[in-house]
């Protein structure tokens, strides 16, 4: 358990700080489509782990879970870089689903239901509910690409997250942005805004956003996918 000089073992740290990872690869799981394995997320946390156990000093002037969860996301985002994970038909979605949104919220002028939705997009609720599943992994994590071009073949996470300067969170605390977004929020639908809330206010999963709200983790992964339409939506006008 101990060193020879009283300190605990590599090993020991990492069973300590194992919990992160997995807390940190439940919250990732939202923002990835279902053949994400969480199993191997937390694998790859591991060895982000290990790399910051033996990295981090305290002359960082952070706490070591900050800089841990640091390397821990970045491992993560490094293994998805490297698989196609986000498809070409689920992007097709996600801009779907946006445009309907749009045209209602211009026709109606508020925010539409999901049956109005579903319609819009000439499907079943059922069939929408279901797209909303499969488009998860277009998610909140590139709210930074408001009102870019994106090259569609260009890698994903590449584009919006292996570059450090280009981090959402990082983007976030650009002032006029954060107000838009506030705003944005606070004009979701309630079940929606309680959602959001709890997975980015209060650091939840959906396992315990589901248990909260009394209703399936796939619907609560329906509501976030939708919420972040919502989002995007109107992010795209500032």
């Amino acid at each position: 358990m101990y060193t020879a000089h009283g300190q605990l073992s590599l090993d020991t740290l990492i069973r300590q700080h194992a919990p992160l990872v997995r807390r940190i690869a439940q919250h990732m799981m939202a923002r990835l489509p279902p053949s994400v394995e969480l199993d191997d997320l937390i694998q790859v946390g591991m060895i982000g782990l290990a790399d910051a156990l033996s990295r981090y000093e305290t002359s960082h002037g952070v706490q070591f879970e900050t800089f841990a969860s640091q390397r821990i996301r970045g491992a993560m985002l490094d293994e998805l870089r490297g698989s196609d994970w986000m498809s070409r038909s689920a992007r097709k979605g996600q801009k779907d689903i946006e445009s309907a949104i749009h045209r209602l919220e211009q026709s109606l002028g508020r925010a539409p239901k999901e049956s109005e939705i579903a319609e819009a997009m000439e499907l079943e609720l059922a069939e929408y509910q279901e797209l909303l599943g499969r488009v998860r992994g277009t998610q909140l994590i590139y709210l930074e690409d408001m009102g870019q071009n994106g090259d569609e073949g260009e890698n994903f996470l590449d584009r919006h997250v292996a570059d450090a300067q280009a981090d959402p969170f990082a983007q976030l605390r650009d002032h006029r942005l954060r107000q838009a977004l506030v705003e944005a929020i606070e004009n979701l639908p309630e079940r929606e805004k309680y959602v959001m809330a709890m997975y980015y206010e209060h650091d939840m999963n959906l396992k315990e956003i589901a248990a909260v709200l009394e209703v399936t983790e796939s619907r609560i992964s329906q509501l976030h996918s939708q919420a972040i339409a919502r989002l995007r939506t109107k992010m795209r006008l500032h």
